[in-house]
Formats: C-alpha cells, sequence, structure tokens
C-alpha cells in the first residue's frame, strides 16, 4: 500500500528556501560601502605625543631632550629646558583629558591651539636608576593636528 504523502505543513519553507539561495548567490555583487577613515582626536594627538615622548626615552636622554625640543611649542620655543641628564616616562590618563583654555604658562601669555590637562604619573630616571616618582597634570596644545608640548625645567637639588 502506498501511503499518500501529507501536505507540506510549512509551505513558506519553499519561498524562505529559494530567498537564502538568491541572497547567497549574489552575496559580494553589491556595491562596497565606501570606507572612511578616523579623524584622530586630539585625544589621540596627547596619547601619540606620550608615546613618542616615552619612545624617545627608551632610547636614552639625547633622543630625548630632541623629542621635547622638536615637540616645544612654537609660541614657547625660546623656553625650552633639557632634561639635563635625566630620563622621563610619562603616562597619561587618558580618561583625565579635559579643555584647558585659561591656562597659561608661568612667563608667558595664552598659547595657539587648543590646550588640554591631563594627570600624568612620571618616573624620572638617571643613568638607569630611578631617582623620583611624581604623580602630577601636564598640558598639551593641539596646532594644526600636532601635538606640542611645554618643556619641563628639571631642578636637580
Amino acid at each position: 500500500m502506498v501511503r499518500a504523502r501529507p501536505a507540506n505543513p510549512w509551505p513558506w519553507t519553499a519561498l524562505v528556501g529559494t530567498v537564502a539561495a538568491v541572497l547567497l548567490a549574489t552575496q559580494g555583487c553589491s556595491p562596497a560601502t565606501p570606507v572612511i577613515a578616523p579623524v584622530p582626536s586630539d585625544t589621540d594627538h596627547v596619547d601619540a605625543y606620550f608615546e613618542s615622548f616615552n619612545e624617545a626615552g627608551r632610547q636614552g636622554t639625547q633622543a630625548q631632550d630632541e623629542f621635547l625640543r622638536s615637540t616645544q611649542h612654537p609660541d614657547f620655543a625660546d623656553q625650552a629646558c633639557g632634561l639635563s641628564g635625566l630620563v622621563m616616562d610619562v603616562y597619561p590618563a587618558l580618561s583625565t583629558v579635559r579643555p584647558d583654555p585659561d591656562w597659561e604658562p608661568e612667563g608667558g601669555g595664552k598659547p595657539a591651539g587648543a590646550v588640554y590637562v591631563v594627570s600624568v604619573s612620571t618616573t624620572v630616571r638617571q643613568n638607569g636608576a630611578m631617582v623620583g616618582e611624581q604623580i602630577g597634570v601636564r598640558r598639551i596644545a593641539v596646532l594644526d593636528g600636532r601635538a606640542y608640548g611645554f618643556a619641563p625645567c628639571a631642578q636637580q637639588n
């Protein structure tokens, strides 16, 4: 005896199967969505500044002094100090980056660009030995898409 096959209780399964086949067959045929490179934020510039600063420190005191000279804010280029043989490691807490539009360096006016204040942890080394640690703040200005600092003058007792 031949049994009759019951009617498909799910008539839409054929439709779903057809749609799935069409989607799989045409995958990759649609025009590509353009990829837009993200624009670095000022916080990204601040982060990159400190990463480059620390990288220069790994190369030694002369490299770090050169970094400070090359990234000294242009309005204060004549006020840069060297580190007097010291090397600094500075680690910013980027969640603390805040605009500081009213800040003026001692002995100068407001710097051009957007000035930010950021909390930092600083370790100072001399000849490879740690000679000090400090938690404080540093200011970085972003001007024309580039981060500039205000070179610290190390004081030795």
